[in-house]
Order: C-alpha cells, then structure tokens, then sequence
C-alpha cells in the first residue's frame, strides 16, 4: 500500500511540475528521449556525485548517464551494536527524457554486511541491494542564470538479499545551487524522507538539510566541501556531518572522484568512498 503511494505521488507530481517549466526553456524544448539533444548543444556534464547535495541541472534529452560508487565503506553504531557495511558499484543510471526532466534508476549490484551486537554475537550478510527510482524536474536555470533550481521525488523498492531490514521508503529532495563571482559555487538541499528503522521496526519521517561549496582546485580538478545534517522526528535526534571531496574529469563525458563523510556524533555513520561517472 505504501509502494502504491509513492508512484502515485511522482506520477502526480511530475507532469505538473513538467508543464510549469515548458515555457522557461526556449531552444531546446524541441528534443526528446527520441530526438537527442546534439553534441554540440550540451551542457557541461553534472553529476549528482560525490557529495551528497544532488544536481539542480537534468541530463540533456535523449542522453543516458551512469554513476557509481565503485567502492563505498560505511561504519554505524546504533542500539543493536555497531555495523559495516560495504557497497560495490552501487550505481545510479540516468536518462534524459525531455529538456528539463531526466529518469533515474538506482541499484546496489552487490553488498557485504557485518554486525556485531552488544553482546558480541555476528551477524553477516551479501547479495544484491535497492532499487530507487527517481524523477529529476528542473525548475529555473537549466540553460542560464546563476540561480538554479529542480525538485526530485523518489522511492525506494525493498529488493535487499543481503538484509531483512529492506522496505519501502521515500521521499522528496529539492536541490538548488547559485553561481558566485570566480568561478565558485554554492550549493544546498532540502530533503524530506520516509524511512524505515530498523532498532524500532517502525518507520520514521527525517529531515535533511545540506550546505556544499565547490571550486576548481587545480586544471580539471574540482575541491567540494560540504556539511548537512538529519533529524529523525520520532527519536527527535540530531546528526550532524562534515564531508570533504574530489572529482577529475579525465574528458567532458568522463569522471573520477573520492571522499568522505564524516558523522560527529559517535552513533552517527562515517562512510569512505571512491567512484566514477560517465555520459554517452
């Protein structure tokens, strides 16, 4: 009943948020999944990669973009005890469909899991993850201006092997940047989730929020700092994060990052991570 609420939710919301947008981007409404947007006329590629804060721009139309955690390490300590848990290739595949909205589908090609409980007893886990799908819509700033904007629903379908703890969740993100003097940028997101605990068996509405600043480092190298934090409104706790991270672009349509986020809280999750994006 949930899963059906969710799709119905981004079947509802996205053609009005698409019929919103139409008219504020001239010049490219003419392509489509089926007529791509030549190479020539596209955007420099963004990634919803390495930080957390996603991308305001969608891909160009017609166009298919992959991005992946090559390896991602992740470390929590909870209620039950303390739990790692490694992702390979967690990948998020994208899909251009129109001029401001792009598909997206998420999935966890293989997971490996160990926890330990309080008293000492191990628990281990590995097969395939999630998969998400999500509908990024650009609002303003696709194709010009220093203000950029877009909204991105999602669910998560509970397609887990390596876990039992595996349900449906969702949720809203609405991402935005703004381009400052230098070539440097100011980024931010508001997030509202859906999620499931698994201490309580119970799910639970979170809050996030996200400030991230970027700027080339050196030629082709861009530095990304970033902080957010979460609220869990059942448990009314706070997390709080510090992430520092590194992308190369090789090519214009190929990409290389690593980095980390940092939990300040000791029962909050620090996580380590490597991966790489590409567009055709």
């Amino acid at each position: 009943m949930k899963f059906r609420f969710y799709i119905f939710f981004i079947l509802t919301t996205i053609p009005a948020l698409f019929s919103a947008v139409q008219a504020q981007t001239p010049g490219k409404t003419s392509f489509n999944l089926f007529h791509p947007v030549p190479a020539q006329y596209m955007r420099d590629m963004e990634t919803d990669r390495p930080d957390v804060t996603e991308s305001p721009y969608t891909l160009d139309a017609g166009h298919i973009q992959y991005e992946t955690d090559l390896l991602r390490h992740e470390r929590e300590k909870g209620e039950r005890g303390e739990q790692q848990t490694n992702y390979f290739n967690k990948g998020n595949l994208k899909l251009g469909l129109t001029s401001s909205t792009a598909f997206q589908f998420g999935f966890e090609t293989f997971v490996w899991q160990k926890e330990r409980a309080e008293d000492g007893e191990i628990t281990k886990g590995h097969g395939i993850g999630d998969i998400t799908l999500r509908i990024k819509q650009n609002i303003l700033g696709n194709n010009g201006g220093n203000f950029i904007l877009a909204v991105l629903p999602y669910v998560k379908i509970p397609a887990a092997k390596y876990t039992d703890d595996s349900k449906c969740e969702g949720g809203i993100i609405v991402p935005m940047m703004v381009k400052l003097p230098g070539e440097w940028r100011l980024a931010g997101q508001l997030e509202a989730d859906r999620l499931y605990n698994g201490d309580a068996h119970a799910m639970h509405t979170e809050l996030l929020q996200s400030l991230t600043i970027s700027h080339e480092l050196f030629k082709n190298l861009d530095g990304i700092a970033e902080t957010y934090y979460t609220y869990d409104f059942n448990a009314h706790h706070w997390s709080n994060f510090l992430n520092a991270s590194a992308q190369l672009k090789i090519s214009d349509n190929f990409a290389l990052d690593a980095g980390l986020n940092y939990g300040l809280q000791t029962d909050a999750m620090k996580s380590y991570f490597m991966g790489t994006s590409f567009r055709f």
